[in-house]
């Protein structure tokens, strides 16, 4: 095929995915604000904020990638024009999610204590306790609302997710002002007060998609009381066995990253407030690829159901193409603004100098990072999720973290040669997802034709 057999799909991608960048930009926006305004407080309090974070994040990345369930399965019975099956589905998922939201929290609460036994600065682990606490119960309205999002974004109504992280986000900026640095009536509460901001923003996340929900009509099909005979134990483990494969690749990937926060910490409180900067950095422009991901795996959902596998192929490889061109841009932009991009964070000299070093690598790895999630969302899309889940596995953590963990503690590079672990771990995950996507795509058409 020619190339702009492939660019000629991107319009219908873009307007797919905008809503959802800009929805996932939002929302991370909601921790990137947090951090900017820590970040003012000191590096000791951006690191507490770090390390608060890197046990949230492990339950985040399974909440979030158990809802990966959601969208290609009613994105699939949208295809279908089968209003009932995704009536069922998108219930039972929501009463999964419900039910995991609760295991979570209890989970975060129950490992608490582990942050006293990370080798972490005392100064840190005291600031980040508290911090952790009220962020670990936000847990509850985030995990509501990614299954809300990913039912809506099934049935490609993107913008609603949009609309309310949007919202969240004057929530949080507003709050945050007023409660870490003490304004008007209010108490100077530091990173409590972020945290608190946080908490009241992703109720009022959910509170919206509610009211949404039931107020527009496309939604209304779906909203019919499940019924007791309605209740599928086969339902429920279909979900689960797409839903659990998901969480665990997310997990894996946001494991070793989380891992870094961890090593980085071991260094000490700079290297590990720097290495939050690349982070951040880092997430803000994978919410591009997390767009892109989403209208990948409604497009393909959508092209499995009316078995047009030769569409779904093509579609799926103008999405790995459009995400190559978008983080290349985003590789030049990180190398020539690495020394700039830390001064959002902090006016502290060591910490700019170890995070625009950082950024390098952060630079080198979007494109391997864009590639390898769009195209785990195009095998998500295709209901694919066992062999993606051990690919995953082993890119990061049977190689990459072994490089991350003997370069960083072992070598000069320190907190440099962490990242160079993070960069082989994308890589290697990228090309051997495509080759998966190759190989079953390929497949799929030949027994079509057949």
């Amino acid at each position: 095929m020619a190339l702009s057999d492939y660019t000629l799909e991107f319009k219908t991608n873009l307007k797919l995915a905008l809503p959802v960048m800009t929805g996932s930009l939002g929302h991370l926006l909601v921790g990137l604000v947090d951090d900017i305004m820590v970040g003012s407080l000191g590096p000791v309090k951006l690191a507490a904020t770090s390390l608060g974070n890197s046990l949230i994040f492990i339950a985040i990345s399974i909440g979030i990638g158990f809802s990966f369930a959601i969208t290609p399965l009613i994105a699939e019975s949208d295809g279908e024009k089968n209003h009932k099956k995704g009536r069922l589905q998108f219930q039972h998922s929501m009463i999964l999610m419900i039910s995991l939201a609760f295991i979570l929290i209890a989970f975060l609460l129950l490992i608490k204590p582990i942050l006293h036994h990370l080798n972490q600065p005392v100064e840190v682990v005291k600031l980040a306790i508290p911090y952790f606490e009220i962020v670990a119960i936000s847990m509850f309205p985030m995990i509501i609302f990614q299954g809300l999002k990913q039912f809506t974004d099934g049935l490609s109504q993107t913008k609603y997710a949009m609309q309310a992280t949007l919202i969240t986000n004057v929530i949080n900026i507003t709050l945050n002002f007023m409660l870490i640095y003490g304004w008007w009536i209010f108490p100077k509460m530091g990173i409590v007060g972020a945290a608190i901001g946080t908490l009241v923003s992703r109720i009022v996340m959910v509170i919206f998609m509610l009211y949404i929900l039931h107020h527009r009509a496309i939604f209304k099909p779906y909203l019919a009381p499940l019924k007791r005979q309605e209740i599928s134990k086969k339902l429920f483990k279909k979900i689960i066995n797409i839903g659990l494969p998901s969480a665990l690749q997310m997990l894996f990937e946001v494991g070793v990253f989380t891992a870094s926060i961890l090593l980085a910490g071991t260094l000490g409180a700079f290297p590990q407030a720097a290495n939050q900067i690349a982070i951040k950095m880092s997430a803000t422009t994978f919410m591009i690829s997390i767009g892109i991901g989403v209208a990948t795996t409604i497009r393909v959902g959508n092209q499995k159901g009316l078995q047009h596998f030769k569409n779904l192929r093509r579609i799926a490889i103008s999405n790995f193409v459009l995400i190559f061109m978008i983080m290349s841009v985003f590789t030049i932009l990180f190398m020539l603004f690495r020394n700039l991009l830390p001064l959002l964070f902090t006016r502290n000299l060591e910490v700019i100098k170890i995070a625009s070093g950082l950024l390098i690598i952060a630079g080198i790895f979007q494109i391997s990072d864009g590639l390898q999630a769009v195209i785990l969302a195009a095998l998500r899309g295709l209901q694919d999720v066992i062999a993606p889940t051990y690919i995953t596995f082993i890119a990061y953590w049977i190689i990459g973290f072994p490089i991350s963990y003997y370069l960083g503690l072992h070598t000069e590079l320190r907190t440099f040669g962490i990242w160079i672990g993070l960069l082989i771990s994308l890589t290697i995950s990228a090309l051997l997802l495509f080759l998966r996507f190759q190989y079953l795509s390929r497949k799929l058409i030949k027994q079509k034709d057949n």
